[in-house]
């Protein structure tokens, strides 16, 4: 039996999916959480063998949750399962540890399939996702602004353009407001923005948003 932990700060999505796998043999959904914080704290109390991960989430979110969840159990497999299938979103969660990554529009099939997978000791990545990714190392193929950012540049970044205030992201993340002011600072000059409101209009008009 693969024991699943799901993790998505929406109930109907958890429900969704706890269904679509009621009737899998070898599949059950065990534990669910509905933040990155739940997250870590089921897996440690449950120990799940794979864990199906949202990203726009209250508190830590996804990235962190999954960072963090690999430095803890280095060998759990994160399966992504997100509207968020542009980059810089696959290549930070997958950097971040992530075994797989799904679009939320997916078949149940799909999911079933990459649990197994990722549950066999290998990477799931959707068609659709890996191409875009292997189209945007492409020359010319005019990539995100963003994927220069390092996964915590993009996990404050996330939290910013949710309208996070400074302290507010040092509590969450255990980091200094100094060490956040620097990281909002340096996001503004590698991302050529003034303020946090041009930030926002940014992250809008490249889809950073869509799903938060």
């Amino acid at each position: 039996m693969i024991n699943v932990l799901l993790v998505d700060d929406h109930e109907l999505v958890r429900t969704g999916i706890r269904r679509l796998l009621e009737d899998v043999s070898g599949i059950k959904v065990y534990a669910e959480a509905k933040s990155g914080e739940e997250a870590l704290k089921e897996a440690r109390k449950r120990r799940p063998d794979v864990v199906l991960m949202d990203v726009s989430m209250p508190g830590i979110g996804g990235l962190e949750a999954t960072r963090k969840l690999v430095q803890l159990y280095p060998d759990l497999p994160i399966i992504i399962v997100t509207v968020h299938t542009d980059d810089p979103f696959p290549s930070s969660l997958l950097k971040a540890g992530a075994s797989g990554y799904l679009h939320k529009g997916c078949s149940v099939d799909e999911i079933i399939a990459a649990i197994k997978v990722v549950h066999g000791g290998k990477r799931y990545i959707s068609s659709d996702i890996a191409q875009d990714l292997a189209l945007s190392l492409l020359p010319g193929s005019g990539k995100s602004p963003f994927e220069a950012l390092s996964q915590r540049e993009m996990q404050v970044l996330l939290m910013l353009v949710q309208g996070n205030k400074v302290q507010e992201i040092s509590d969450k993340l255990c980091l200094s407001p100094k060490t956040i002011s620097t990281y909002r600072t340096r996001l503004c000059e590698k991302l050529r923005v003034g303020n946090d409101a041009e930030l926002t209009r940014l992250a809008m008009h490249h889809g950073i948003l869509d799903g938060i």
